[in-house]
């Protein structure tokens, strides 16, 4: 991830924004909406995928598609935190991973088919790393709200 916001003209945040409604809406119908033809907005779509501003993915509940556990794990480090970050981020039951200021130096989102998995990614996949000095993980109960819509600034 960029560390710097990118710069983005008025039409491309119109089309990522049209794109946060509905990721399968058509090029030609994001044309008409931001004043450009369908090869453009194409071209445009492709560049901020290119350049990791946006992706389009199916973005799913994770329970209807066979993950019934899911958690959230703080996890207290030494060493450098920017290398461990890298090895969870390899770790493929986890899918988010963020540098933090606080109690915890990391927190990483673990998606998992049962508690007997998740037990697994903690102990051989997390705890394992060199540095990685504790965790803690809150196991989640009931997904309330999973949004991406935010539009851009």
């Amino acid at each position: 991830m960029s560390e710097q916001p990118a710069s983005l003209d008025p039409v491309s945040k119109q089309i990522i924004e049209q794109l946060q409604e509905d990721g399968r809406r058509s090029y030609s119908a994001i044309g008409k909406v931001v004043g450009l033809s369908e090869a453009a907005v194409r071209q445009r779509v492709q560049k901020l995928i290119d350049t990791g501003v946006t992706q389009i993915v199916a973005v799913t509940d994770p329970v209807q598609v066979g993950f019934s556990r899911q958690a959230m794990v703080g996890i207290r480090c030494s060493g450098d935190v920017t290398e461990i970050a890298a090895r969870l981020a390899d770790v493929d039951a986890i899918d988010y991973v963020v540098l933090t200021a606080g109690a915890y130096d990391i927190l990483a989102e673990i998606v998992c088919e049962n508690d007997d998995h998740l037990l697994t990614v903690l102990n051989k996949e997390i705890r394992t790393i060199p540095g990685v000095l504790g965790t803690e993980t809150m196991v989640y109960l009931k997904l309330v709200k999973q949004q991406y819509d935010w539009g851009t600034r």
